[in-house]
């Protein structure tokens, strides 16, 4: 495994340990309140580690794990590891969008970006088959995104969850992912051949 592949999995599990040592924190610390985007702006890092149930801190750290190997597999290069952590205060930031939800925490907006920067790198630098695997997970993801209609209620209770769940969190993830992940693409061809 290359450094750059060793990149992804390394932020997975930045994601992920964290997410469990926080468990223990108390959440109105350092969950998103967009109330305090401007004076405490590190909780567009912190709320990513907040957890509201077990099930909730489980399915995430899962996803974390999954979401790490799939970008190892892909060959997901360091400049994409770095657009995936970009994504991740953007995804809290694109919250503010949605005034009313007070209080946020978790990882799956951020695991939401991650999904996206993984199928733009297939889509824009594999061929063939992991292509066409780009192409179905960045189907997937939006047909998910547009399935939970984030434009609806800011908090949606049921599906199998114990916990309330913030739809326009993934897609405000899934929107910085492909946003930053485009512009990891963009910059190396931006630059002298030498500086690449």
């Amino acid at each position: 495994m290359t450094s750059g592949s060793r990149a992804w999995p390394a932020l997975a599990a930045l994601l992920a340990v964290p997410s469990l040592l926080a468990w223990w924190a108390p959440a109105v610390l350092i969950d998103w309140q967009p109330g305090l985007a401007v004076s405490q702006p590190w909780r567009a890092w912190s709320a990513a580690f907040v957890h509201w149930s077990t099930l909730h801190l489980s399915a995430n750290i899962a996803g974390a794990a999954v979401l790490g190997a799939l970008g190892a597999v892909a060959g997901v290069p360091r400049r994409m590891a770095l657009a995936w952590f970009a994504a991740w205060p953007l995804t809290h930031a694109g919250l503010l969008l949605r005034p009313e939800l007070a209080h946020y925490g978790g990882l799956s907006g951020v695991l939401h970006a991650g999904v996206a920067v993984v199928a733009v790198w297939l889509l824009a630098r594999e061929s063939g088959r992991r292509r066409l695997v780009g192409a179905a997970i960045g189907a997937g993801l939006l047909l998910k995104v547009i399935a939970e209609t984030p434009w609806g209620p800011v908090l949606r209770h049921g599906g199998g969850w114990d916990i309330a769940v913030a739809p326009f969190a993934h897609a405000s993830g899934a929107v910085a992912g492909v946003l930053c992940a485009l512009l990891a693409l963009a910059v190396p061809r931006a630059m002298p051949a030498s500086a690449a």
